[in-house]
């Protein structure tokens, strides 16, 4: 400790930065005590006295350190950040009114005060005056230093170009550690990126600096939304809302959330605030109209928002293939032609995205389909899919190889070992994991996609038990978590580990995240296709649920999937051998689960119930432990939003013209019947079983 005549032969500055360190080292009195005697000496110190007033702060000690501030606004009433000081320390203790006070005299003294305009806008949400906290948020931007160099990077995020955008978030960083716009722009490389935790981590920082900016709490819908915790990325958006509803971002951010959860007519009221305040993407948020529209079975409405995106971005090849993926809309010649000058100008552009031209591609393959031109139409198949096949992979040996292992540890030994120490869980360890342990039954519906997934929910759903949903992620997530422990591709041995108790709990883990999908009927439907590898899994976890495995004859299957667009996953639909493949080894794993869990899979051929719609019908409610209802087999008539490629075809009675598709291009789809091999013999085989065919 400085004695006075040490501190009469220090200078003030020396005498602060002693101090801090002893701040630093969490010696609060010591530095206290030497401030004091700073002060004694020098008592028009004022920087002494803002250093004081943050350690009587931390020590507890409000109304002292208020005092102090004030001190030091009357000895240098012209200096803003003393100002600053005392409006932060106003707000800690919760006085905004005093707080929004001495930030006006901040910024009237330093309108530049990039900082004092955040807490401004956070004073002023806190007294409820959002026009206000809004225009001083607008001003922090304006405000802000760095404001050209985020903006480039931000340039740079929109063209994707992550590493760009994330060296120059950083080197603004390095040179104010908790900038809170750089702060959200690294939040986003990151959700590029597909680390979610790491985005939710720079944001909760941007917090600690201005907790009720929108921007950040946008940014946080975005990372709970790509985490899968829709119910939190609502709460996170309706907080930025809350402040800024003249943001069409904001609006825009709400209704996807709100698709997301399933409550489509929501998310339409959504959209259409954001159109109303004139977003600058406006094509984009019609699209996200028409797919809502095309939801809820408002056809008309529907083509019109699409037309409407074609209207403001004639090139854009996305909105053509919106029409084509109603599956029942037909071009006319002069959208034909549009979508083929599209086409033209983007081959002859270098920097054209590959994207927009197997859209463009994928569109007037179906356009040339529907009028029996079906060579042209599948040259335009065959190059969009190879256009999509040079920017995402998939590894059939791979894939093949995992399938194997999976059948391999799920034997009909080990799903009985595990299911019977699960079954051994007492009652009271029951609640102790899940107070209220949910009695919800699945029917989880796997196979390809384009397979007729989506006609037996329809089926099924029009039920009055039974509630109908979407594809839902959360099988593939738990699966995702169990495969990355330790140095990753841990799964399925990674089952092993499991205890009893921990089984349980990942079940009732997957009812609760499903909870917002669904009501309090008695079953609800998981149709995500590509859950047909973990039934052991999924079985072991909910031992309540039950499996139907959807088939279709598999030229019909994989031709259907060829030609369809997939914003996401699906990467082996792009190629025909892998096509082949990927079926192969889906019937494999498909006989391992019925030797392994007999009688516990149903199997439905799309083909069979076609042709027999009744009896299909009443085995399927059977296998369900459903009774029968008429009103499935008039699921035509079932008014529901159906999230699927295929909600406009389960719309109408059903129809026997999409079996056989494939014949009409036998020769171009040889390299598909070769990959299939035997397969296909048993196919056709098991087709001629069905009458009528």
């Amino acid at each position: 400790m400085a004695s006075a005549t040490e501190i009469e032969s220090k200078t003030s500055a020396g005498v602060r930065e002693l101090a801090l360190s002893y701040l630093g080292q969490g010696k609060t009195d010591t530095a206290e005590q030497l401030l004091r005697e700073l002060l004694a000496l020098r008592p028009e110190d004022v920087q002494g006295l803002r250093l004081l007033a943050l350690i009587l702060q931390s020590q507890g000690k409000s109304e002292q350190a208020v005092a102090t501030l004030q001190k030091a606004v009357t000895l240098a009433p012209e200096a803003a950040h003393v100002h600053a000081d005392l409006a932060a320390l106003y707000r800690s203790l919760s006085c905004p009114q005093d707080a929004a006070n001495a930030m006006r005299q901040a910024l009237e003294l330093d309108p530049s005060m990039s900082a004092g305009w955040w807490l401004l806008g956070d004073v002023m949400v806190d007294t409820g005056n959002m026009a206000e906290a809004t225009r001083a948020y607008v001003q922090a931007a304006r405000t802000d230093r760095f404001r050209e160099a985020i903006a480039a990077a931000g340039e740079h995020l929109a063209r994707q170009e992550a590493q760009a955008a994330e060296r120059i978030f950083r080197d603004v960083l390095r040179q104010e550690g908790k900038h809170i716009a750089a702060l959200c722009g690294l939040s986003a490389v990151a959700l590029l990126a597909g680390q979610p935790a790491q985005a939710e981590r720079m944001l909760k920082v941007a917090l600690r600096q201005s907790p009720h900016s929108p921007m950040v709490w946008r940014g946080m819908a975005q990372a709970s939304m790509e985490a899968g915790r829709f119910e939190e990325a609502e709460t996170a958006i309706r907080r930025a809302l809350r402040v800024d509803a003249e943001q069409p971002r904001n609006w825009v951010m709400l209704g996807t959330i709100l698709a997301r959860r399933f409550r489509p007519e929501e998310a339409l009221e959504a959209y259409e605030r954001a159109l109303a305040l004139h977003p600058t993407q406006r094509a984009r948020v019609l699209m996200s109209k028409g797919h809502l529209l095309k939801t809820l079975g408002r056809r008309t409405e529907c083509e019109a928002a699409y037309l409407a995106c074609i209207e403001e971005e004639p090139a854009n090849g996305e909105y053509y293939w919106c029409l084509a993926d109603l599956k029942t809309y037909r071009f006319d010649d002069a959208q034909i032609a549009r979508m083929e000058s599209a086409l033209t100008q983007a081959q002859a552009d270098v920097r054209a995205d590959a994207t927009n031209l197997a859209l463009l591609h994928f569109a007037l393959g179906r356009a040339y389909e529907q009028r029996a031109q079906y060579a042209s139409g599948f040259e335009h198949y065959a190059r969009a899919n190879a256009e999509r096949r040079r920017s995402v992979a998939f590894d059939a040996a791979a894939f093949e190889a995992k399938c194997r292992r999976i059948a391999a540890f799920f034997t009909a030994e080990c799903l009985q070992r595990l299911a019977a120490g699960a079954a051994e869980i007492r009652p009271d360890e029951a609640r102790r994991i899940d107070a209220r342990p949910s009695e919800a039954r699945p029917i989880f519906i796997v196979g390809l996609p384009r397979s007729g997934s989506t006609l037996v929910e329809q089926i099924l759903a029009s039920h009055s038990q039974v509630e109908g949903t979407m594809e839902l992620p959360h099988i593939i997530n738990l699966v995702r978590e169990l495969d990355h422990v330790g140095r990753g591709d841990a799964y399925p041995e990674s089952v092993a580990d499991l205890t009893p108790e921990r089984l349980y709990a990942l079940g009732q883990r997957y009812l609760r995240e499903t909870a917002g999908f669904r009501t309090d009927r008695a079953c609800f439907i998981d149709k995500m296709p590509n859950n047909f590898r973990h039934l052991g899994f999924m079985r072991l976890i909910l031992p309540q649920a039950v499996f139907i495995d959807v088939r279709r004859h598999p030229m019909d299957a994989c031709f259907s999937a060829f030609k369809q667009y997939f914003a996401e996953g699906q990467t082996f639909s792009y190629d025909l051998e892998d096509l082949g493949r990927y079926y192969r080894a889906y019937l494999e794993l498909m006989a391992h689960w019925h030797a392994a869990m007999p009688g516990q899979v149903l199997t439905v051929h799309y083909e069979s119930l076609v042709c027999d719609t009744g009896t299909e019908v009443r085995r399927l409610l059977d296998f369900c432990r459903l009774e029968f209802e008429p009103a499935c087999l008039r699921f035509h008539e079932t008014q529901r939003p159906v999230r699927t490629a295929s909600a406009e075809q389960v719309r109408q009675p059903i129809y026997d013209s999409a079996i056989g598709h494939w014949r009409h291009l036998e020769a171009q789809l040889a390299p598909l019947r070769r990959a299939l091999g035997d397969v296909f013999e048993e196919a056709e085989r098991e087709l001629g079983r069905y009458s009528g065919i």
